[in-house]
This record gives structure tokens, sequence and C-alpha cells, in this order.
């Protein structure tokens, strides 16, 4: 019998992680299942708890669940306290959950290792300071970027985010109102519905000359932050599914102890 592994959420039926890791177990050989689970909003743990009743050994956690997943687990990875979030849940021989967070890993891998952006010394704005926000601060700020900004609708939200990652970098809270007159060389969108609309908050003018634009939603279509970013100078912009694949190459090293090769998802997920 394979080790049965799951992708829970709500929703969950657009999820493209069981056709990740079923490429990652092909490449490596290791005998192993992956599923979605459709968890009610206010049954995850009940779901959970099946899931390993019924012999599962490790999970996903996707949208809503993230506080949940970090909540029902007895240890946690030292990132995963950082972001107060989990989003990889590995079942312990003791019958516990050990929490993680590899949201904030796979996108500096993408960023870094697949799309050639320079980190360090590096000008970032985060829009958004949500859960999705939390988890990637962390692993941005250990790139050593030159200054880090969060921009939120609500200020005092991105002013709490600072306060708690400043020790680990300089990271300032700006309000959109703000950012007038500022650029920077990467700007991520983070915002909890994944778009940037026509009403949005943020002016264009924070695309530096050559700078990049990343989404952390990903879409087989331009987002709509894509397209906005296109439109006002981000010289070259990507969504999320990268970030999705290197994120569940993370979860599958934790998992079996083997790290997947990634390169051959991506020409299977969106060939060109």
């Amino acid at each position: 019998m394979p080790d049965r592994y799951a992708v829970v959420g709500n929703p969950i039926a657009h999820s493209k992680s069981p056709q990740i890791h079923a490429a990652f177990a092909r490449t490596t050989g290791q005998d192993v299942s992956y599923e979605r689970l459709l968890a009610p909003l206010d049954g995850f743990v009940a779901t959970v708890e099946q899931f390993r009743r019924e012999g599962g050994r490790g999970l996903n956690v996707t949208v809503p669940f993230k506080l949940e997943a970090f909540a029902l687990a007895a240890l946690h990875s030292s990132r995963a306290q950082l972001a107060g979030a989990v989003n990889t849940l590995h079942l312990e021989a003791d019958g516990t959950w050990y929490g993680d967070n590899t949201d904030g890993a796979g996108l500096v891998r993408d960023l870094a290792h697949n799309l050639g952006i320079e980190l360090r010394d590096a000008r970032i704005l985060v829009l958004g300071a949500g859960g999705a926000t939390r988890g990637i601060l962390g692993p941005l700020l250990d790139c050593l970027p030159r200054a880090l900004a969060v921009s939120n609708r609500t200020h005092d939200k991105a002013v709490a985010l600072a306060r708690q990652f400043a020790p680990l970098g300089p990271i300032e809270a700006i309000a959109p109102a703000g950012l007038a007159g500022r650029e920077f060389d990467l700007v991520v969108n983070s915002t909890s519905v994944g778009v940037v609309s026509a009403k949005h908050d943020w002016p264009a003018s924070v695309f530096a000359p050559g700078s990049f634009a990343y989404d952390l939603v990903y879409s087989d279509e331009p987002t709509q932050f894509v397209r906005w970013a296109q439109q006002h100078g981000a010289a070259r912009t990507a969504d999320g599914l990268g970030m999705l694949i290197e994120q569940a190459a993370e979860s599958f090293h934790l998992w079996r102890g083997v790290r997947p090769e990634t390169m051959p998802v991506f020409a299977l997920l969106r060939p060109r």
C-alpha cells in the first residue's frame, strides 16, 4: 500500500498539488498516493483526524486553514513559529503532527533560482499583511535586501508585522498613500484576494526601472495584478506557479527525505 498524503482546503477542486506530487513520486521512485480533501469550514480538525485514523502520513494545508493547522500541530519548525501559520503537516511516530511552513522558502527558491532575481540589496515591496505575507517575510529578509516595505489597506496590520519582523532586517510599514514617489525592484502581491482591482490603493509609480512583479496567486491566464504591473512599468512579471511547485518540493522533502527535481513539473503544468 502506498503511503497516503493529501492537500486539504476549502475550496480545493482547483488545486494542482496532486499532479505535482504524483510527478515527484514518479521521478524519485517513492511509493505514495496524494489526493484532495475538502474540509468543511468548521470541520478542519475533524477532517485531519479522520485522515490520520485512515493511515494518512502528511498534509499540505491551504486556505483558509493555515492558522488552524498551526494550532493543531504539537511541534513547529522555526519558520512556522515565525509565520504563526502552517502549510505542511507531518505525522510523527507518536501520532502527533509536526507543522512547517514552506511558503517563503518556495517563493525565494522560485525568485532566486528559477527566475534569476537578485534579492540581496534589493528594494522589496510586499502588498498585503495577511497570513500569506507572514509566511514570506522571514525568508525574504534572510536574503539581505536593502529594504523591505509592507503596505496594506488596514495600515495597523502592516505596522504590527513590521514590528514583529524588525529583528530580522530592514523592514517598514508604509500606508498606500505613503508609497507615492517610492520605487522598488521587486513588488510582491500577497493580498488576500490575490488580485489588484481597478480601485486598488497602490500607486503605479512603485515600479522602478527594470523591476519585477510577482503574484503569489497562480493562474493559467495573467492575473489582474500581473496585467496592472505590466501596464505600469514592471519589466518582468510572474504568477505563483513556481512558488507552488517549489513549496511542494520542500514538503515532499520533509515527508520523504528526498528532494525532487522541479523543472520537469513546470513543463508538465505549463507546457510551452
